[in-house]
């Protein structure tokens, strides 16, 4: 037998492993070619038995149009090869309904099939056969053109399979857009106007989300080489440079096209300084960005937002996301961050809850706002007052039950109790509305401000054009920035102080601690204590409890809860919990309670001036002069809460205010005799010293005759004793205060100076790099 039959089953269009009705597709990069490269005298033709062709892809091309006109879709059903060479000299073209789906094949009869899809085969017999001749032409050996099934319309035709093809003037023009920044909607949405009709353009929405995605992979496997060469080259420039690629147990590896993560020496020591919050910025994975880039960012003492380290997402499952936050750990030195923020997502939530379990996790409420916009699009457009009332009440209630109240009353207003999204985000409420964020620290300067850190650190640099071969440049750029700007608000601050508002001790001693834009924020609430009123409301004995509200408006009213023993005061709006400043409730209490100075339980290092720097300088104002006002406050707010107290029921009735007197009386006396014995004490050991050396007396004079010789002494004598005793302490006190004076004033010199031989190497390497 000279011939042999193979028969196999593929399709004649794009793709070769699913149906007709799939809603993804693989498209080739080469399609097979259409027939108008077939004679124009043949366009109009009907297949017929002797036709010839000069190749099989004519005799393709040309079936394949015929059915376009038809309206129905083809492929390739058999072949017959040569014994001889194992040349193709046969082939069969059928309609895309010929024959019936096996549904006992091996691959699918054990297997469950998780979505399934409808059967389009019904054993339609229309075909198209060809063979080669000894002249190399093909010629037409069978045709029957009867279908058993409904043709498709002329409109409709363009959906069918062997028909959706991307011609090469629509693939120059997805390319432009795509790198426009377009998405496959809006980039359709230009086909169409441009050609007239979709059944013009020749596919769908899906064969062009499919070539972008294509299009993308193949760039990204590219530029994925040149990123870790990049980062090599970082890494043999500084030993402190870390990078990493999942997949491989050598991070070295340059084969691997898993995650990749990476950070700077700045980037790991930033992370020691402020490391308090983190936010992992997933928003350029999106259809604006289109780039698999995901920073690592925080807050610093300025405010201003902070690099803690960079990854690029090419497999976003939960595992990549479980080795990518321990590896961003390791490179941290393992300390974990007090709270995170991230997009909404339940694969990085899953991930962040087995890597930090312990750290506070909250979704960005500015993403959950901007999806809202997308999922409830229609009630936007029905009632575009939904937004507004949606932020308020997301946003201002000051309790929870507040908050739950508000949301059930916007949800019967808008009719959206059903709504599955509304559901969906309520469910996970605890997580991004603000009343249930309070008593964690965030960085921010209020609950209602959008995180700078969020999107905001490569904002100017990676937009909806960038690619990743762009992007090294532009991330260097960034980093320069970003650190040009810093330097600045150090300049800023250490040259220029700010201008104090008020009298206040507490004022001048924040100017000199906190950097020049926490100052400011921390100034706005203590002039605004000046319109608040702070009304004791309760006293259980240790804690007193304030009722603070603005002047003429007691609708809103604070509780400040302040422990005068301990000097630790919480109010209800959990300011300093979230931002790590006390709000103008807590600083009300503090006035009307004679606290002068902030105790150093609410300063916190990470927003002074010495927030990077290793030598902690005092306040101007000096630590023992700080401490000496903070213990003498504490003793004299207790001794003013107890008499307040017992004035308060003396004061009752005539009988009690007799014996609160004559009680208030002896303990004065009693008052100044301890003062007395105090004094005296203190010149009796003074004395012993004196009278020991001055006769010459030894270790091994008793206790006995030291209590003795004390006893000996006039009253006169003492007193003279006492004052000369309290001069020489006086002066001890004053070269004290001379030597502590200049040694601060050093070590300020120091810091001075070690900022501004940053600032001119900072000035000095700019100039080079502008040179160059």
């Amino acid at each position: 037998m000279e011939n042999q039959v193979l028969n196999f089953d593929i399709e004649l269009g794009p793709g070769t492993t699913i149906s007709d009705d799939a809603i993804e597709i693989d498209l080739p990069e080469t399609p097979f070619p259409l027939f108008s490269a077939i004679e124009g005298e043949l366009v109009e033709l009907e297949p017929y038995d002797g036709m010839e062709f000069e190749s099989e892809e004519a005799a393709k091309a040309f079936y394949n149009s015929y059915a376009r006109r038809i309206g129905f879709s083809t492929r390739v059903s058999s072949s017959r090869r040569s014994r001889k060479d194992g040349a193709i000299i046969q082939r069969s073209f059928v309609c895309a309904k010929e024959g019936f789906r096996n549904l006992n094949e091996k691959r699918t009869k054990d297997r469950e099939i998780k979505r399934p899809r409808m059967i389009t085969r019904v054993g339609c017999k229309a075909i198209l056969s060809v063979k080669i001749q000894d002249s190399g032409k093909w010629v037409v050996i069978g045709f029957c053109k009867e279908h058993n099934h409904e043709l498709v319309p002329p409109d409709q035709v363009h959906c069918l399979r062997s028909h959706r093809q991307i011609s090469g003037p629509a693939k120059t023009l997805i390319d432009t857009l795509q790198a426009a920044g377009l998405g496959p909607r809006r980039i359709m949405s230009a086909l169409i106007k441009e050609y007239g009709g979709i059944s013009k353009v020749g596919f769908t929405e899906v064969d062009c989300r499919n070539y972008m995605r294509n299009n993308k992979q193949r760039s990204m496997e590219g530029d994925f080489q040149l990123l870790i060469e990049y980062l090599k080259q970082m890494e043999m420039k500084s030993s402190e440079f870390y990078f990493a690629v999942q997949g491989d147990g050598d991070h070295h590896c340059s084969t691997s096209t898993g995650n990749v993560f990476w950070a700077d020496g700045r980037a790991r020591m930033n992370y020691n300084y402020f490391g308090d919050t983190v936010t992992f910025d997933t928003t350029f994975r999106s259809n604006r960005y289109r780039l698999p880039f995901a920073p690592f960012t925080g807050v610093n003492h300025h405010g201003q937002p902070v690099l803690f380290g960079c990854a690029f997402l090419i497999n976003e499952s939960e595992s990549s996301l479980v080795w990518l936050f321990n590896t961003w750990l390791d490179a941290m030195s393992g300390k974990h961050p007090l709270s995170i923020t991230t997009d909404y997502d339940a694969t990085i939530r899953s991930a962040i809850m087995q890597v930090f379990p312990d750290t506070r996790h909250r979704f960005c409420k500015w993403h959950m706002f901007k999806k809202c916009q997308e999922k409830l699009s229609h009630v936007l457009l029905e009632a575009p007052g939904f937004e507004g009332d949606f932020h308020k009440c997301v946003n201002l209630p000051e309790s929870v039950d507040e908050f739950e109240c508000c949301w059930l009353s916007v949800l019967d207003r808008y009719n959206l109790r059903d709504n599955e999204w509304i559901q969906s985000i309520y469910s996970a409420r605890r997580q991004w509305v603000p009343v249930y964020l309070r008593d964690a620290f965030f960085a921010e300067m209020s609950i209602t401000q959008r995180s700078d850190s969020m999107n905001s650190y490569f904002d100017g640099y990676v937009n909806a054009s960038t690619n990743l071969s762009q992007f090294f440049k532009l991330y260097e750029k960034a980093l320069e920035s970003r650190n040009e700007k810093e330097v600045k608000a150090d300049f800023e601050t250490m040259s220029s102080p700010p201008v104090l508002k008020t009298p206040s001790p507490m004022e001048k001693q924040a100017s000199g601690l906190y950097t020049t834009k926490i100052f400011m924020r921390f100034q706005e609430e203590l002039v605004g204590t000046l319109t608040f009123t702070a009304t004791k409301a309760d006293d259980d004995g240790e804690v007193l409890t304030y009722q603070v509200a603005k002047y003429g408006d007691d609708r809103k009213v604070f509780r400040v809860r302040f422990n005068v023993l301990e000097m630790i005061a919480t109010c209800s709006c959990q300011m300093f919990e979230f931002s790590g400043l006390l709000c103008r409730h807590v600083l009300a209490v503090f006035r009307v309670t004679n606290i002068l100075t902030l105790p150093s339980l609410y300063i916190l290092k990470r927003w002074t001036k010495t927030a990077k720097s290793s030598v902690i300088l005092d306040n101007p104002h000096g630590s023992t002069v700080t401490s000496y006002l903070e213990s003498h406050t504490v003793r004299y707010n207790s001794l003013r809460h107890a008499a307040f107290k017992f004035v308060d029921e003396g004061a009752s009735s005539s009988e009690t205010y007799d014996v609160a007197m004559a009680a208030l009386q002896e303990a004065a006396e009693k008052v100044a005799q301890a003062l007395k014995n105090v004094q005296r004490s203190s010149l009796a050991n003074g004395l012993i010293k004196d009278s020991t050396r001055e006769r010459g007396l030894r270790d091994k004079v008793s206790h006995a005759n030291d209590v003795s010789l004390s006893e000996q002494v006039s009253e006169d004598f003492m007193d003279q004793k006492i004052r000369e005793l309290s001069k020489e302490l006086e002066s001890a006190s004053r070269k004290c205060e001379v030597y502590r004076a200049n040694l601060l004033s050093v070590l300020k010199d120091i810091e001075d100076h070690k900022q501004q031989l940053a600032v001119k190497v900072h000035n000095v390497k700019i100039s080079l790099k502008d040179s160059i």
